[in-house]
């Protein structure tokens, strides 16, 4: 999901960037309303994180002006308990709000609980490894390195599904041969070294120097490392 957080306090938003990446998610920061509306017009934003008091914009002008064109969920972050100013955010169409200080944590149910209300919650498994470094979408058949999508071959992808289900599992050349759908049983193993290579190439932070896709010598391949989320 792509969550755009925006706060003129930037150890709020290196907070909010921190744990979001961590589950899995792409996140986009803006200091003032201007750079917030430069994101949401070049990039499809699945939801807004938002602070009320901004240097430029109110987060109320800022909501008001994205319910013009948009129902992307948002949430307001306020140092305000008042009364009114929580009601003129929700009647300018937020969904929700929290007030600061908050926990990570807070923040993630209130944004799971806005998913659930709007109907917009992603039932779908996401495998995350390294800090979100790395995100497998089975179902959707979706990786992203770097918070980037990464597009794959049909092949590149049985492949890395077989080994990250199941980590330091060491898979011959042999078995990921017969596993792996689309490929002749008679085709030479060093085929699968071909697939590597790529598959390496497109996700690893160094090719030279895989921290996923491990060679065993003598063996075959294994992915390196655990599952840290299995659904967010």
């Amino acid at each position: 999901m792509n969550i755009l957080a925006v706060d003129d306090e930037p150890s709020i938003l290196e907070i909010i960037e921190a744990y979001l990446i961590a589950k899995g998610h792409s996140v986009y920061l803006a200091k003032n309303g201007r750079e917030a509306f430069e994101i949401m017009d070049t990039t499809q934003v699945d939801f807004v994180i938002l602070d009320i008091m901004l240097p430029d914009y109110s987060g109320w002008e800022i909501s008001e002006e994205i319910r013009k064109t948009s129902d992307v969920p948002i949430i307001l972050l306020t140092a305000r308990s008042n009364e009114k100013d929580v009601v003129k955010g929700l009647k300018l169409g937020a969904d929700d709000y929290i007030t600061k200080p908050f926990s990570p944590r807070e923040l993630m149910a209130r944004i799971d609980s806005v998913q659930r209300r709007t109907g917009r919650l992603d039932k779908s498994e996401k495998w995350v490894f390294n800090n979100g470094a790395l995100v497998v979408v089975p179902e959707k058949a979706e990786v992203r390195s770097d918070r980037k999508r990464v597009v794959l071959t049909h092949t590149e992808f049985e492949l890395l599904i077989i080994m990250a289900k199941e980590p330091f599992h060491v898979f011959s050349r042999e078995q990921l041969l017969e596993k792996v759908k689309g490929l002749e049983a008679t085709a030479m193993d060093r085929v699968i070294d071909s697939h590597i290579k790529n598959l390496r190439a497109k996700i690893e932070p160094d090719p030279k120097k895989p921290v996923y896709i491990e060679t065993v010598h003598g063996s075959g391949y294994r992915f390196g490392v655990a599952h840290e989320e299995n659904t967010i």
